[in-house]
């Protein structure tokens, strides 16, 4: 490490010798075991409504460059004279191929404007807010009003199956991506540093579905941001028929639970059949494998479907069917 920090001191741009150091710090506070992924380039968000001018943050308009960022010197009629942020190199580029970007962490001032609203019913006095925007910038607007408040985050991320179902800066990420875990990765660390500021410290819940293509690489990422939570995965049965991927057939996918340190499912004795909540909670839970549930699964609903099961009382054996 000495060396190459002698090596930066050639360096005759101060710019780009404060990011090297930077980035050099940061690689060397980094763990040489576990979890290891690449911090890609920061993403940028596009913003369609601030007009490219002078000092202006920007971008070419064109998918995978968003990351390719520039500073506007000047505007001379249709073209921009741009600075490059990374190495400071000069290039004009016609202003309608470019775009106003803002890099995720940069300081922002958001604020909530209601478009359209929904009545609650007579005897409600519950009230909801859905805020559509980009998950990051969302999160940190929830940052600003409710930090350590939240009971509860429910996360559904792009599962990174290798089709072309999510993009980062702008751009697909498929199979041939040789970074697309890292990407992967990168972009939802980005995103639970800031749900672990915002949920409730002691009885919050965060819960991220996933499956089997980034479950191993997500489950140490929580474990190593919530540090001081409790982390489980429960299966879920999706497809009891099975659906094809790659060389077996998978019936589940998977919930990773993570549970602040007072954060407890409370018993219950609900067996998920019976429509009289009082009733339901008095009794066993079921015999999955014996007894129908959903739809017309009461013997009332479907009398002909109904088969008997003969238990004696007494020895509690199944003596016929």
């Amino acid at each position: 490490m000495a060396h190459i920090h002698n090596l930066l001191k050639q360096v005759q741009d101060p710019a780009l010798q404060a990011e090297l150091e930077k980035e050099i710090d940061i690689l060397s506070s980094r763990k040489k075991f576990g979890l290891v992924f690449e911090d890609h380039k920061p993403e940028c968000t596009p913003l369609y409504d601030v007009p490219v001018k002078c000092g202006t943050t920007v971008a070419r308009n064109k998918p995978g460059k968003l990351d390719e960022t520039y500073s506007v010197l000047k505007i001379e009629g249709d073209t921009a004279v741009c600075c490059k942020q990374t190495d400071k190199t000069v290039e004009e580029i016609p202003v309608v191929d470019l775009i106003a970007v803002a890099k995720f962490g940069a300081p922002i001032y958001p604020y909530l404007k209601p478009v359209d609203s929904v009545c609650n019913a007579p005897d409600s006095d519950l009230w909801h807010t859905l805020i559509e925007a980009d998950n990051y910038h969302a999160l940190q607007l929830l940052k600003y009003l409710y930090a350590g408040k939240v009971d509860c985050i429910y996360i559904d991320p792009p599962y990174n199956t290798g089709a072309r179902d999510w993009k980062y800066n702008n751009d697909y990420v498929d199979s041939n991506d040789n970074f697309r875990h890292s990407k992967w990765l990168s972009m939802m660390k980005k995103r639970l540093d800031l749900a672990h500021e915002i949920i409730n410290p002691d009885t919050g819940v965060i819960i991220v579905t996933i499956d089997e293509h980034e479950v191993h690489h997500l489950r140490m990422l929580l474990e190593d941001i919530f540090k001081e939570a409790y982390v489980q995965m429960a299966t879920i049965v999706i497809n009891q028929k099975g659906v094809s991927q790659g060389r077996l057939a998978r019936t589940e996918e998977y919930a990773l639970f993570v549970f602040m340190h007072d954060a407890f499912l409370p018993v219950h004795y609900d067996d998920l059949l019976s429509q009289d909540e009082a009733v339901a909670t008095q009794k066993s839970p079921r015999w999955e494998r014996l007894l129908r549930g959903g739809t017309d699964s009461r013997r009332e609903d479907s009398p002909t479907l109904f088969y008997p099961v003969f238990v004696d009382p007494d020895t509690k054996r199944i003596t016929g069917v």
